[in-house]
């Protein structure tokens, strides 16, 4: 089964803070770009050394949403591309192994905000992230996505580029118990749904992100089931965030928020072994799951040294 694993990147905001990026609102992990681009790749490239088999472009709050329409029409396509760009030296200058890059598509409209998506305008967005996006990614990734119509819209955006599709639901978490029960998206639609959505869509994976670890294999395992019921086969995977409890009831970038601190890289691989089991062949972090996560984790479910 190790064989089959690959193994995706951690969250990128506070392995920036980490390195000595600033961030701060409303511009968040884009103004690291535009201060500071150079320890974008370096995460990028710690990521790499950590044992990561996919980075994601920084490109997630290259949106009007943090830096401004007025920004986004005059630098968002200069600073997209450069998002690309660093990603794909980082992934190139690894010599001893392949290194995908995914182009970050994210919520247009911002993260834990289904209400406020807008069919009649996303593309006028999304469009610029794919254009600017395309010459460097290896495969597209929609994430953070709280609402089915948020996938089908990355569909349409990036259907003809000859490139495949990942889509990535943030779940509802604020009553664990509950959430493993019944799992569901932030927007309200079930996992099983969404799973639906998926398997007729033509995206190559379905993951679950931006989520605590407890809820995950529950949303796997649901996704399962319904592939195994229409007979259908897409990877499965999980990137879940390291947010404290009580800071969960609000957006997901609207501050640093406090991470757990029993959420050491061995206690997260620990979950992962169960989405591994649960069927999942994607497994990484998002928010606050850094470096440290990312080697536990490919020491663990590839047996590597990285």
């Amino acid at each position: 089964m190790a064989s089959k694993i690959r193994i995706l990147d951690g969250g990128m905001s506070r392995e920036l803070v980490r390195l000595g990026a600033e961030l701060k609102q409303p511009e968040w992990s884009a103004l690291a770009l535009i201060d500071t681009p150079n320890i974008v790749r370096q995460v990028h490239e710690e990521f790499i050394a950590a044992g990561a088999d996919v980075i994601t472009t920084n490109s997630y709050a290259l949106v009007p949403y943090h830096i401004g329409e007025e920004r986004f029409a005059k630098e968002g396509r200069a600073l997209i591309a450069l998002s690309g760009r660093l990603a794909r030296e980082a992934a190139d200058a690894e010599t001893t192994r392949s290194v995908l890059v995914a182009g970050g598509l994210p919520p247009i409209f911002g993260s834990y905000e289904p209400q406020n998506f807008d069919p009649a305008r996303v593309q006028d967005y999304l469009s610029v992230l794919v254009e600017k996006l395309e010459p460097y990614a290896d495969v597209w990734l929609g994430e953070t996505l709280s609402l089915i119509a948020e996938g089908e819209a990355v569909r349409a955006a990036t259907e003809g580029t000859n490139r495949p599709f990942w889509v990535s639901f943030t779940l509802e978490d604020a009553d664990t118990q509950a959430a493993i029960a019944n799992p569901k998206l932030r927007g309200g639609e079930t996992v099983a749904e969404a799973a639906e959505w998926a398997a007729g869509s033509g995206a190559a994976a379905l993951l679950f992100n931006c989520a605590k670890p407890e809820i995950m294999a529950s949303a796997i395992k649901t996704a399962s089931a319904v592939f195994a019921a229409k007979g259908v086969k897409l990877d499965l995977g999980v990137y879940a965030n390291a947010f404290e409890s009580n800071t969960d009831d609000g957006a997901a970038n609207e501050a640093l928020h406090g991470t757990r601190a029993d959420l050491t890289g061995d206690r997260y691989t620990g979950f992962a072994c169960d989405w591994v089991e649960a069927g999942a062949t994607l497994v990484g972090g998002c928010c606050g799951i850094g470096a440290s996560h990312i080697h536990s984790l490919a020491a663990r479910l590839k047996g590597t040294s990285a």
